[in-house]
């Protein structure tokens, strides 16, 4: 077994509380769901694009986001549906793009339908904005090399996967997730930095998320 690096930082372990925020807002047709799309706070968009990891840790793969699911059940804008369900999220390294994009589509949307705008959803279906509120925390868990981490990767809460691995590096505006960039800056383990970051995790569930990073930290240990 190699030597193992001790890292010039130590990983500090995270976990997080969420909770959903009614915003009071509300949209009725294309054209209003638009133009909230482009004024609501960014922790609306967030929860209206993330919530299904926040609440179905166990589903996979990666379902429709809400506004997909409302223009295609609700208004009955199919093709519309599948283009906003066709967006694809990992692209996206700030909630500002993801929100642009949506709006984007849209609004070419209704560019080549314009008759789209006189659908409205009938009472008690209309789209209700909802925020997402975090509330971070430090754990106990502080670690300073790869064997350290993997075996505290193996008992943390998936809340503490989430955070470390989605809403840092989409909420904060991070250029990566909080694992690969402390291998790589800390460590100066670039390669496996790139293998962690490589992998679409919207298509995992977060324990098989936890599952695929121990595995392939693990190997990086064995040599």
């Amino acid at each position: 077994m190699p030597e193992l690096i001790k890292a010039k930082e130590p990983f500090k372990f995270c976990t997080r509380l969420h909770l959903s925020e009614l915003t009071g807002l509300r949209a009725t047709n294309l054209g209003q769901l638009l133009a909230l799309i482009k004024e609501v706070s960014g922790s609306c968009i967030y929860h209206h694009t993330h919530r299904f990891l926040q609440q179905h840790q166990f589903l996979s793969p990666e379902p429709p986001n809400d506004f997909a699911y409302w223009v295609t059940d609700t208004l009955g804008e199919d093709e519309l549906g599948e283009r906003l369900v066709s967006i694809d999220t990992i692209q996206y390294s700030t909630i500002r793009d993801l929100r642009e994009e949506i709006a984007l589509t849209i609004e070419n949307y209704l560019n080549d339908n314009p008759l789209a705008k006189l659908k409205f959803a009938k009472s008690g279906e209309e789209f209700h904005f909802i925020k997402s509120v975090s509330f971070i925390l430090p754990t106990n868990y502080i670690v300073y090399d790869l064997k350290e981490f993997v075996e505290i990767l193996k008992k943390i809460t998936i809340d503490s996967i989430y955070f470390h691995i989605f809403e840092a590096r989409l909420r904060l505006e991070k250029p990566t997730n909080d694992f690969s960039f402390w291998i790589e800056n800390s460590l100066g383990d670039k390669e496996l930095a790139h293998k962690i970051s490589g992998f679409d995790p919207y298509t995992l569930t977060l324990e098989d998320l936890r599952n695929k990073i121990i595995q392939i930290v693990e190997r990086r240990i064995a040599g």
